[in-house]
Protein backbone atom coordinates (compact mmCIF):
# COMPACT_ATOMS: atom_id res chain seq x y z
CA UNK A 1 0.00 0.00 0.00
CA UNK A 2 1.91 3.12 -1.28
CA UNK A 3 1.15 5.68 0.73
CA UNK A 4 2.55 8.86 -1.53
CA UNK A 5 1.51 12.56 -1.21
CA UNK A 6 0.30 13.71 -4.57
CA UNK A 7 2.52 16.25 -6.94
CA UNK A 8 0.98 20.18 -7.26
CA UNK A 9 1.00 19.25 -10.67
CA UNK A 10 -1.44 16.09 -10.93
CA UNK A 11 -5.33 16.08 -10.65
CA UNK A 12 -5.63 15.70 -7.17
CA UNK A 13 -8.71 14.33 -6.50
CA UNK A 14 -8.17 11.94 -9.46
CA UNK A 15 -4.76 11.28 -7.34
CA UNK A 16 -6.69 10.86 -3.93
CA UNK A 17 -8.87 8.14 -5.65
CA UNK A 18 -6.37 5.93 -6.67
CA UNK A 19 -4.51 6.05 -3.69
CA UNK A 20 -7.90 5.44 -1.90
CA UNK A 21 -8.48 2.24 -4.35
CA UNK A 22 -4.96 1.30 -3.68
CA UNK A 23 -5.38 1.59 0.01
CA UNK A 24 -8.50 -0.95 0.49
CA UNK A 25 -7.21 -3.39 -2.45
CA UNK A 26 -4.25 -3.69 0.13
CA UNK A 27 -6.13 -4.26 3.11
CA UNK A 28 -8.21 -7.07 1.36
CA UNK A 29 -5.47 -9.11 -0.44
CA UNK A 30 -2.99 -8.72 2.24
CA UNK A 31 -4.02 -12.32 4.18
CA UNK A 32 -4.03 -13.47 0.80
CA UNK A 33 -0.80 -12.46 -0.49
CA UNK A 34 0.74 -13.94 2.85
CA UNK A 35 -0.71 -17.12 2.21
CA UNK A 36 -0.20 -17.67 -1.15
CA UNK A 37 3.54 -16.60 -1.47
CA UNK A 38 4.24 -18.64 1.33
CA UNK A 39 2.38 -22.13 -0.24
CA UNK A 40 3.52 -21.04 -3.61
CA UNK A 41 7.48 -20.46 -2.20
CA UNK A 42 7.05 -24.24 -1.05
CA UNK A 43 5.45 -25.29 -3.96
CA UNK A 44 7.95 -24.24 -6.25
CA UNK A 45 10.18 -26.55 -4.91
CA UNK A 46 7.89 -29.68 -5.50
CA UNK A 47 10.77 -32.12 -7.36
CA UNK A 48 12.90 -31.50 -4.16
CA UNK A 49 9.93 -32.21 -1.61
CA UNK A 50 9.12 -35.23 -3.11
CA UNK A 51 12.26 -36.95 -3.83
CA UNK A 52 12.95 -36.12 0.13
CA UNK A 53 9.39 -37.83 0.55
CA UNK A 54 10.43 -40.94 -1.65
CA UNK A 55 13.80 -41.01 0.05
CA UNK A 56 13.15 -44.77 2.01
CA UNK A 57 13.10 -46.17 -1.70
CA UNK A 58 16.25 -44.36 -3.46
CA UNK A 59 19.84 -45.80 -3.55
CA UNK A 60 19.04 -49.36 -3.47
CA UNK A 61 20.91 -52.43 -4.59
CA UNK A 62 20.86 -53.84 -8.48
CA UNK A 63 22.11 -56.65 -7.23
CA UNK A 64 19.34 -59.84 -7.94
CA UNK A 65 17.35 -56.79 -10.31
CA UNK A 66 14.01 -58.63 -11.67
CA UNK A 67 12.00 -57.19 -14.78
CA UNK A 68 9.19 -54.72 -14.35
CA UNK A 69 6.47 -57.67 -14.95
CA UNK A 70 7.63 -58.80 -11.63
CA UNK A 71 7.79 -55.74 -9.88
CA UNK A 72 3.95 -55.23 -11.23
CA UNK A 73 3.08 -58.55 -10.18
CA UNK A 74 4.24 -57.98 -6.62
CA UNK A 75 2.40 -54.96 -6.24
CA UNK A 76 -0.75 -56.03 -7.29
CA UNK A 77 -0.23 -59.38 -5.20
CA UNK A 78 -0.16 -57.19 -2.61
CA UNK A 79 -3.69 -55.59 -3.36
CA UNK A 80 -5.90 -58.69 -4.33
CA UNK A 81 -8.52 -57.46 -7.42
CA UNK A 82 -6.13 -54.32 -7.96
CA UNK A 83 -5.90 -53.29 -11.35
CA UNK A 84 -2.63 -51.68 -13.29
CA UNK A 85 -2.71 -48.07 -14.02
CA UNK A 86 0.78 -46.71 -14.90
CA UNK A 87 4.39 -47.75 -13.66
CA UNK A 88 6.85 -44.87 -13.46
CA UNK A 89 9.73 -45.33 -14.52
CA UNK A 90 12.71 -44.95 -12.03
CA UNK A 91 14.49 -41.84 -12.09
CA UNK A 92 18.57 -42.80 -10.90
CA UNK A 93 19.53 -46.45 -10.52
CA UNK A 94 18.78 -47.86 -7.48
CA UNK A 95 15.47 -46.48 -7.18
CA UNK A 96 12.38 -47.97 -6.31
CA UNK A 97 9.62 -48.41 -9.52
CA UNK A 98 6.44 -46.33 -8.64
CA UNK A 99 3.56 -48.55 -9.59
CA UNK A 100 -0.04 -47.22 -9.43
CA UNK A 101 -3.31 -49.18 -9.38
CA UNK A 102 -6.90 -48.74 -8.99
CA UNK A 103 -8.42 -50.67 -5.86
CA UNK A 104 -11.37 -52.44 -6.13
CA UNK A 105 -13.28 -49.75 -3.19
CA UNK A 106 -12.10 -46.72 -5.52
CA UNK A 107 -9.32 -44.81 -5.37
CA UNK A 108 -5.77 -45.20 -5.85
CA UNK A 109 -2.61 -46.05 -4.41
CA UNK A 110 1.19 -45.61 -5.39
CA UNK A 111 3.03 -49.03 -4.48
CA UNK A 112 6.92 -48.81 -4.76
CA UNK A 113 8.76 -51.69 -5.68
CA UNK A 114 12.50 -52.27 -5.10
CA UNK A 115 14.52 -53.70 -8.23
CA UNK A 116 14.37 -56.86 -6.56
CA UNK A 117 11.04 -57.03 -6.80
CA UNK A 118 9.83 -56.17 -3.20
CA UNK A 119 6.82 -54.30 -2.39
CA UNK A 120 8.73 -51.25 0.39
CA UNK A 121 5.68 -49.28 1.15
CA UNK A 122 3.04 -47.25 -0.28
CA UNK A 123 1.48 -43.26 -0.63
CA UNK A 124 -2.04 -42.64 -1.40
CA UNK A 125 -1.93 -40.18 -4.40
CA UNK A 126 -3.25 -36.58 -3.00
CA UNK A 127 -1.61 -36.88 0.71
CA UNK A 128 2.45 -36.00 -0.15
CA UNK A 129 3.26 -32.81 1.02
CA UNK A 130 3.09 -30.92 -2.13
CA UNK A 131 -0.18 -31.95 -2.48
CA UNK A 132 -1.52 -30.40 0.88
CA UNK A 133 0.63 -27.31 0.33
CA UNK A 134 -1.04 -27.11 -3.46
CA UNK A 135 -4.53 -27.32 -1.94
CA UNK A 136 -3.66 -24.42 0.36
CA UNK A 137 -2.48 -22.13 -2.26
CA UNK A 138 -5.33 -23.32 -4.55
CA UNK A 139 -8.39 -23.32 -2.14
CA UNK A 140 -7.45 -22.75 1.42
CA UNK A 141 -9.23 -25.74 2.07
CA UNK A 142 -12.14 -24.34 1.35
CA UNK A 143 -13.08 -26.06 -1.60
CA UNK A 144 -14.78 -24.61 -4.57
CA UNK A 145 -15.66 -21.23 -2.14
CA UNK A 146 -11.35 -21.25 -1.41
CA UNK A 147 -11.40 -21.06 -5.00
CA UNK A 148 -13.47 -18.28 -6.21
CA UNK A 149 -11.41 -16.55 -3.20
CA UNK A 150 -7.77 -16.82 -4.52
CA UNK A 151 -9.09 -15.85 -8.00
CA UNK A 152 -10.43 -13.12 -6.31
CA UNK A 153 -7.63 -12.12 -4.21
CA UNK A 154 -5.59 -12.52 -7.48
CA UNK A 155 -7.84 -10.23 -9.21
CA UNK A 156 -7.64 -7.53 -6.62
CA UNK A 157 -3.80 -7.68 -6.41
CA UNK A 158 -3.42 -6.85 -10.19
CA UNK A 159 -5.60 -3.75 -9.85
CA UNK A 160 -3.22 -3.27 -6.42
CA UNK A 161 0.42 -3.40 -8.93
CA UNK A 162 -1.52 -1.24 -11.75
CA UNK A 163 -2.72 1.50 -8.80
CA UNK A 164 1.11 1.07 -7.26
CA UNK A 165 2.57 2.20 -10.57
CA UNK A 166 0.36 5.35 -11.03
CA UNK A 167 1.25 6.38 -7.34
CA UNK A 168 5.09 5.12 -7.87
CA UNK A 169 5.68 7.85 -11.45
CA UNK A 170 7.00 10.49 -9.73
CA UNK A 171 6.02 14.06 -10.93
CA UNK A 172 8.42 15.93 -11.57
CA UNK A 173 10.41 12.62 -12.61
CA UNK A 174 13.16 12.05 -10.70
CA UNK A 175 15.48 8.35 -10.15
CA UNK A 176 16.36 8.55 -6.83
CA UNK A 177 13.43 7.60 -5.02
CA UNK A 178 11.61 5.96 -7.61
CA UNK A 179 14.58 3.47 -9.15
CA UNK A 180 16.65 3.41 -6.54
CA UNK A 181 15.47 4.47 -2.52
CA UNK A 182 17.14 7.29 -0.75
CA UNK A 183 18.64 6.07 2.05
CA UNK A 184 19.71 9.34 3.25
CA UNK A 185 16.25 9.74 4.51
CA UNK A 186 14.87 7.94 7.77
CA UNK A 187 11.34 6.71 9.30
CA UNK A 188 8.22 7.19 7.35
CA UNK A 189 9.85 8.63 4.56
CA UNK A 190 12.73 6.53 3.83
CA UNK A 191 10.28 2.92 4.46
CA UNK A 192 8.13 4.92 1.61
CA UNK A 193 10.70 5.16 -0.44
CA UNK A 194 12.15 1.50 0.29
CA UNK A 195 8.21 0.44 -0.47
CA UNK A 196 7.85 2.35 -3.73
CA UNK A 197 10.82 1.68 -5.15
CA UNK A 198 10.66 -2.35 -4.60
CA UNK A 199 7.37 -2.12 -6.03
CA UNK A 200 8.21 -1.08 -8.83
CA UNK A 201 11.36 -3.51 -9.74
CA UNK A 202 9.29 -6.21 -8.52
CA UNK A 203 5.67 -5.58 -10.27
CA UNK A 204 6.59 -7.24 -13.47
CA UNK A 205 7.30 -10.79 -11.89
CA UNK A 206 4.13 -10.42 -9.68
CA UNK A 207 1.94 -9.13 -12.71
CA UNK A 208 3.58 -12.80 -14.74
CA UNK A 209 3.34 -14.97 -11.87
CA UNK A 210 -0.34 -13.61 -11.33
CA UNK A 211 -1.39 -13.88 -14.76
CA UNK A 212 0.24 -17.19 -15.48
CA UNK A 213 -2.37 -18.98 -12.36
CA UNK A 214 -5.40 -17.24 -13.82
CA UNK A 215 -6.07 -20.23 -16.25
CA UNK A 216 -6.35 -22.71 -13.33
CA UNK A 217 -8.90 -20.45 -11.73
CA UNK A 218 -12.67 -21.46 -11.89
CA UNK A 219 -14.26 -18.80 -13.15
CA UNK A 220 -11.90 -17.54 -15.27
CA UNK A 221 -10.21 -20.72 -16.31
CA UNK A 222 -13.44 -21.90 -17.34
CA UNK A 223 -14.44 -18.74 -19.67
CA UNK A 224 -10.67 -19.27 -20.98
CA UNK A 225 -11.96 -22.59 -21.99
CA UNK A 226 -15.33 -22.47 -22.95
CA UNK A 227 -13.46 -19.82 -25.20
CA UNK A 228 -11.13 -22.21 -26.64
CA UNK A 229 -13.34 -24.59 -27.49
CA UNK A 230 -16.91 -23.46 -27.87
CA UNK A 231 -15.88 -20.23 -30.31
CA UNK A 232 -13.56 -22.61 -32.18
CA UNK A 233 -10.31 -21.31 -31.54
CA UNK A 234 -8.39 -24.41 -30.53
CA UNK A 235 -9.10 -28.21 -31.22
CA UNK A 236 -8.74 -31.17 -28.86
CA UNK A 237 -8.65 -30.46 -24.30
CA UNK A 238 -6.76 -28.43 -22.42
CA UNK A 239 -3.64 -30.29 -20.09
CA UNK A 240 -4.01 -28.01 -17.37
CA UNK A 241 -6.91 -28.31 -14.17
CA UNK A 242 -9.50 -25.83 -13.76
CA UNK A 243 -10.60 -24.71 -10.23
CA UNK A 244 -10.56 -26.29 -6.79
CA UNK A 245 -8.61 -29.62 -6.77
CA UNK A 246 -6.05 -31.59 -5.10
CA UNK A 247 -3.49 -30.66 -7.27
CA UNK A 248 -1.76 -27.53 -8.34
CA UNK A 249 0.08 -28.95 -11.23
CA UNK A 250 -2.03 -28.83 -13.83
CA UNK A 251 -0.80 -32.50 -15.36
CA UNK A 252 -2.66 -35.69 -14.01
CA UNK A 253 -0.08 -37.69 -12.06
CA UNK A 254 -3.21 -39.64 -11.05
CA UNK A 255 -3.87 -40.48 -14.73
CA UNK A 256 -5.97 -43.20 -13.88
CA UNK A 257 -10.45 -43.22 -13.40
CA UNK A 258 -12.01 -44.54 -10.45
CA UNK A 259 -13.72 -47.80 -11.61
CA UNK A 260 -12.60 -48.00 -14.70
CA UNK A 261 -12.74 -51.68 -15.98
CA UNK A 262 -8.64 -52.47 -16.46
CA UNK A 263 -7.08 -55.82 -16.79
CA UNK A 264 -4.90 -56.40 -14.42
CA UNK A 265 -1.91 -57.62 -16.85
CA UNK A 266 -2.70 -56.30 -20.15
CA UNK A 267 -1.84 -59.07 -23.73
CA UNK A 268 0.53 -58.47 -26.08
CA UNK A 269 4.20 -57.54 -25.14
CA UNK A 270 5.52 -57.78 -21.56
CA UNK A 271 5.69 -54.04 -19.85
CA UNK A 272 9.29 -54.38 -19.90
CA UNK A 273 9.60 -54.27 -23.67
CA UNK A 274 7.53 -50.68 -23.07
CA UNK A 275 10.28 -49.75 -20.46
CA UNK A 276 13.42 -50.55 -22.64
CA UNK A 277 11.73 -47.66 -24.94
CA UNK A 278 10.69 -45.57 -22.30
CA UNK A 279 14.31 -45.81 -21.16
CA UNK A 280 15.60 -45.17 -24.92
CA UNK A 281 13.75 -41.62 -25.34
CA UNK A 282 15.66 -40.18 -22.58
CA UNK A 283 12.33 -37.97 -21.50
CA UNK A 284 11.90 -35.34 -18.82
CA UNK A 285 10.84 -37.41 -15.47
CA UNK A 286 8.70 -38.62 -14.65
CA UNK A 287 7.95 -40.51 -17.01
CA UNK A 288 5.20 -42.81 -16.77
CA UNK A 289 4.16 -46.13 -18.95
CA UNK A 290 0.84 -46.67 -19.09
CA UNK A 291 -1.30 -49.59 -20.50
CA UNK A 292 -4.05 -49.70 -23.38
CA UNK A 293 -7.43 -48.16 -22.29
CA UNK A 294 -5.94 -46.30 -19.46
CA UNK A 295 -8.58 -43.25 -18.74
CA UNK A 296 -7.01 -40.27 -18.29
CA UNK A 297 -9.09 -36.94 -16.17
CA UNK A 298 -7.24 -34.49 -19.06
CA UNK A 299 -7.63 -35.64 -22.64
CA UNK A 300 -9.37 -38.89 -23.94
CA UNK A 301 -8.46 -42.38 -22.91
CA UNK A 302 -5.27 -44.06 -23.75
CA UNK A 303 -6.80 -46.65 -26.62
CA UNK A 304 -5.65 -49.73 -27.86
CA UNK A 305 -2.10 -48.72 -27.31
CA UNK A 306 0.78 -48.53 -24.56
CA UNK A 307 1.95 -45.12 -24.11
CA UNK A 308 5.17 -43.75 -22.48
CA UNK A 309 4.56 -40.19 -21.79
CA UNK A 310 6.34 -37.26 -19.95
CA UNK A 311 4.77 -35.47 -17.02
CA UNK A 312 7.88 -33.26 -16.39
CA UNK A 313 6.66 -29.31 -15.05
CA UNK A 314 8.70 -28.23 -17.46
CA UNK A 315 6.02 -28.76 -20.55
CA UNK A 316 8.20 -27.30 -23.00
CA UNK A 317 9.37 -30.43 -22.80
CA UNK A 318 6.79 -32.86 -22.09
CA UNK A 319 6.05 -35.57 -25.08
CA UNK A 320 3.63 -38.48 -25.21
CA UNK A 321 4.45 -41.51 -27.41
CA UNK A 322 1.88 -44.58 -28.20
CA UNK A 323 2.45 -48.21 -29.44
CA UNK A 324 0.99 -50.87 -30.64
CA UNK A 325 0.58 -53.48 -27.69
CA UNK A 326 1.32 -56.63 -30.10
CA UNK A 327 4.49 -55.38 -32.25
CA UNK A 328 5.90 -52.68 -29.96
CA UNK A 329 5.80 -50.16 -33.26
CA UNK A 330 5.40 -46.76 -32.80
CA UNK A 331 1.91 -45.49 -34.10
CA UNK A 332 2.25 -42.38 -32.70
CA UNK A 333 4.16 -39.06 -31.05
CA UNK A 334 2.97 -35.19 -30.09
CA UNK A 335 4.93 -33.04 -28.26
CA UNK A 336 4.90 -28.96 -26.99
CA UNK A 337 5.61 -28.07 -30.42
CA UNK A 338 2.07 -30.04 -31.57
CA UNK A 339 0.03 -27.77 -30.03
CA UNK A 340 -1.62 -24.67 -30.59
CA UNK A 341 0.11 -21.66 -29.82
CA UNK A 342 -2.24 -20.19 -27.31
CA UNK A 343 -1.90 -23.92 -25.01
CA UNK A 344 1.91 -23.15 -26.01
CA UNK A 345 1.87 -20.06 -24.63
CA UNK A 346 -0.07 -20.80 -21.42
CA UNK A 347 1.84 -24.19 -20.66
CA UNK A 348 4.96 -22.31 -20.86
CA UNK A 349 3.39 -19.35 -18.02
CA UNK A 350 2.24 -22.55 -15.76
CA UNK A 351 5.66 -23.80 -15.86
CA UNK A 352 6.93 -20.46 -15.11
CA UNK A 353 4.09 -20.26 -12.44
CA UNK A 354 5.58 -23.56 -10.88
CA UNK A 355 9.50 -22.81 -11.17
CA UNK A 356 10.28 -25.43 -13.79
CA UNK A 357 10.92 -23.21 -17.05
CA UNK A 358 14.49 -22.91 -16.44
CA UNK A 359 15.82 -25.15 -13.48
CA UNK A 360 17.15 -23.69 -10.11
CA UNK A 361 17.57 -20.59 -11.44
CA UNK A 362 13.22 -20.36 -11.71
CA UNK A 363 13.03 -21.74 -8.50
CA UNK A 364 15.03 -19.42 -6.91
CA UNK A 365 14.05 -16.21 -8.85
CA UNK A 366 10.49 -17.01 -7.93
CA UNK A 367 11.39 -17.59 -3.82
CA UNK A 368 13.20 -13.99 -4.34
CA UNK A 369 9.77 -12.82 -5.43
CA UNK A 370 7.53 -14.15 -2.82
CA UNK A 371 10.05 -13.19 -0.51
CA UNK A 372 9.65 -9.67 -1.39
CA UNK A 373 6.30 -9.58 -2.22
CA UNK A 374 5.74 -10.38 1.57
CA UNK A 375 7.86 -7.43 2.82
CA UNK A 376 6.63 -5.15 0.51
CA UNK A 377 3.16 -5.98 1.75
CA UNK A 378 4.15 -5.88 5.17
CA UNK A 379 5.98 -2.39 4.49
CA UNK A 380 2.59 -1.27 3.43
CA UNK A 381 0.66 -2.08 6.48
CA UNK A 382 4.07 -0.66 8.63
CA UNK A 383 3.40 2.89 6.48
CA UNK A 384 -0.22 2.55 7.10
CA UNK A 385 0.02 2.26 11.25
CA UNK A 386 2.37 5.00 11.13
CA UNK A 387 0.41 7.65 9.97
CA UNK A 388 -3.53 6.56 10.62
CA UNK A 389 -5.06 8.39 13.77
CA UNK A 390 -5.40 6.53 16.78
CA UNK A 391 -8.81 4.68 16.71
CA UNK A 392 -9.52 5.00 13.29
CA UNK A 393 -8.60 3.38 9.78
CA UNK A 394 -7.20 6.32 8.70
CA UNK A 395 -8.27 5.48 5.04
CA UNK A 396 -6.86 7.78 1.91
CA UNK A 397 -9.23 11.17 1.84
CA UNK A 398 -11.85 10.30 -1.26
CA UNK A 399 -11.03 12.03 -4.62
CA UNK A 400 -15.30 12.06 -5.51
CA UNK A 401 -16.27 10.87 -8.46
CA UNK A 402 -13.79 9.69 -11.08
CA UNK A 403 -14.79 11.80 -14.46
CA UNK A 404 -11.55 10.77 -16.29
CA UNK A 405 -12.98 8.64 -19.61
CA UNK A 406 -9.30 6.85 -19.50
CA UNK A 407 -9.70 6.18 -16.21
CA UNK A 408 -12.79 4.62 -16.34
CA UNK A 409 -12.42 2.94 -19.55
CA UNK A 410 -9.11 1.49 -17.77
CA UNK A 411 -11.59 0.12 -15.05
CA UNK A 412 -14.12 -1.44 -17.39
CA UNK A 413 -11.62 -2.92 -19.31
CA UNK A 414 -10.05 -4.81 -16.01
CA UNK A 415 -13.66 -5.48 -15.29
CA UNK A 416 -14.36 -7.50 -17.93
CA UNK A 417 -10.82 -9.35 -17.96
CA UNK A 418 -11.01 -9.67 -14.33
CA UNK A 419 -15.09 -10.74 -14.01
CA UNK A 420 -14.51 -11.67 -10.41
CA UNK A 421 -13.05 -8.41 -10.07
CA UNK A 422 -15.65 -6.93 -11.94
CA UNK A 423 -18.45 -8.54 -10.15
CA UNK A 424 -17.03 -7.08 -6.52
CA UNK A 425 -16.74 -3.88 -7.85
CA UNK A 426 -19.85 -3.68 -8.95
CA UNK A 427 -21.04 -4.65 -5.35
CA UNK A 428 -18.84 -2.24 -3.86
CA UNK A 429 -20.18 0.68 -5.91
CA UNK A 430 -23.68 -0.55 -4.71
CA UNK A 431 -22.76 -0.72 -1.52
CA UNK A 432 -21.09 2.78 -1.73
CA UNK A 433 -24.18 4.11 -2.95
CA UNK A 434 -26.03 2.83 -0.29
CA UNK A 435 -24.61 3.93 2.43
CA UNK A 436 -23.95 7.38 1.55
CA UNK A 437 -27.46 8.11 0.69
CA UNK A 438 -28.17 6.95 4.40
CA UNK A 439 -25.93 9.20 5.73
CA UNK A 440 -27.57 11.95 3.78
CA UNK A 441 -30.78 11.21 5.50
CA UNK A 442 -29.52 11.10 8.87
CA UNK A 443 -27.63 14.19 8.25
Amino acid sequence: MMAIDPAPNTSAAFYRTIWRWHFYAGLFVLPFILILSVTGAVYLFKPQIDRWEERAYQGLSLEGTVSPERQLEAALASNPDARFQYYRLPEEKGDAAMIQIGLPEGGQRDIFVSPQGKVLGAIEPGTRISDMVALIHGSLLLGTWGDRLVELAASWTIVLIFTGLYLWWPRPFRAAGALWPRLSLKGRPLLKDIHRVTGFWIAGLVLVMLASGLPWAGVWGGAFDWARTELGLIEGRQDWKIGAGTEHDAHDHHAAAEGAPQAAMPPGLPLSAFVVRAEAEKMAPPVLILPPHTPQRFGPPTGAVWTVKSETQNRPLARQISYDPSTGAEVGRSGFADKHVIDRVVSTGIAWHEGQLFGLANQLLGLATAIVLIALSLAGVLMWLKRRPHGKVGSPPSGGRVQSRRAIGAVTLLAVILPLFGASLLLLLIFDKATSALARRRS
